[in-house]
């Protein structure tokens, strides 16, 4: 159980009026299927949830990796922005270590000069792959050569539209998306929170370091034009179904490609019947539980959500969904969205 700060009943009510429920989409390959349909279903998917009223659709920065679709998230971004009409589009995030900040920049100017207050930066500092993979997308050595921070304030400075006497990235300046740092660590937070940036905790990597990461950006944090005052993101993983039952038996696919990942032997999601055949269904011997993964009822993972905003202090969740089906899928982003508006059990 998350260990609570010391909230009043007030300060408590108040936050879950105010917390927002966003997606990180990773357009998964299930076991049977391929990239395309993934990134049509990705597509579909980012139109459902635009109906429900979620707040932001993101999708992330990978490479080399058989069971993710998303590779390209600036190409994803435009197509999900162009057949959706309110919910903000991004990237959960950007692995800048792999490009260059001119590239990233002309990228994501270009995406809000042709979708207006709508397109979100995420930043982050991981490889997004093996590394045999990304070595391919930039050498080593470029990825070292400029510290991770001085790369931020280097891409943060090509949106400036006053910037003069260096070089620019002409779409860039003065079209600059919203931008946030992605990190699981401590050393995200503080580069965050010294830059004056919002951070997105990310809980569904390291859920154990969630709470310490922002408690340690809050301290860290300077006001800054971009962002006056501290705004805190945490993704989660969360499975909500029609019950606790339900959610656990459909839960068994991630529990059986956790597991196959930890013994060495990678696969693809599998479906909830062959999870069950192979012993993954709740309610057997499972040698491996999910960390930091919230299955459940609707009510059920709602309680957890919110415990896990009061713990943060967090504004907003973007909550990852790992299911085989893509009805599923669609039905646990519904069941969340009905919850987060009160109506859930009316």
């Amino acid at each position: 159980m998350i260990s609570l700060p010391d909230y009043s009943e007030r300060s408590m009510r108040n936050h879950r009026a105010a917390l927002r429920f966003s997606i990180l989409d990773t357009a998964p390959i299930v076991q049977g299927s391929n990239a395309k349909t993934a990134l049509l279903e990705c597509i579909e998917l980012a139109q459902f949830v635009d109906r429900l009223g979620y707040h932001r659709f993101w999708v992330p920065e990978h490479h080399g990796m058989r069971g993710v679709a998303s590779a390209a998230p600036a190409v994803v971004i435009d197509r999900v922005a162009s057949v959706t009409r309110h919910v903000r589009v991004g990237a959960g995030g950007v692995m800048t270590p792999n490009h260059s900040p001119i590239v990233i920049a002309e990228q994501f100017g270009t995406l809000e000069i042709f979708h207006p207050g709508r397109i979100d930066l995420g930043l982050g500092r991981a490889l997004g792959g093996p590394r045999e993979v990304v070595d391919r997308i930039r050498s080593p050595h470029e990825r070292a050569a400029v510290p991770f921070a001085e790369q931020i304030r280097d891409l943060l400075g090509m949106f400036d539209p006053t910037t003069e006497g260096r070089v620019v990235a002409v779409p860039a300046q003065g079209s600059r998306p919203e931008i946030w740092m992605l990190g699981s660590s401590d050393y995200t937070a503080r580069v965050a929170g010294v830059l004056g940036l919002p951070f997105v905790a990310a809980h569904h990597l390291e859920p154990g370091n969630a709470i310490a990461a922002t408690r340690v950006y809050r301290q860290t944090f300077q006001p800054s034009p971009l962002c006056p005052g501290p705004r805190v993101m945490v993704s989660v993983s969360a499975i909500a179904a029609d019950s606790d039952e339900r959610a656990q038996w459909l839960s068994g696919s991630l529990r059986m490609k956790t597991a196959r990942r930890k013994e060495g032997q990678p696969i693809r999601l599998p479906s909830p019947h062959t999870a069950d055949h192979y012993g993954y269904a709740a309610g057997r011997d499972i040698a491996d539980e999910l960390d930091g993964v919230f299955v459940g009822a609707a009510a059920t993972v709602l309680s957890q959500l919110h415990d896990l905003a009061e713990a943060t202090d967090a504004e907003e969740l973007l909550i990852k969904t790992d299911l085989y089906d893509p009805n599923d899928r669609r039905k646990s982003f519904e069941l969340l969205a009905a919850g987060l508006a009160g109506t859930v059990g009316r």
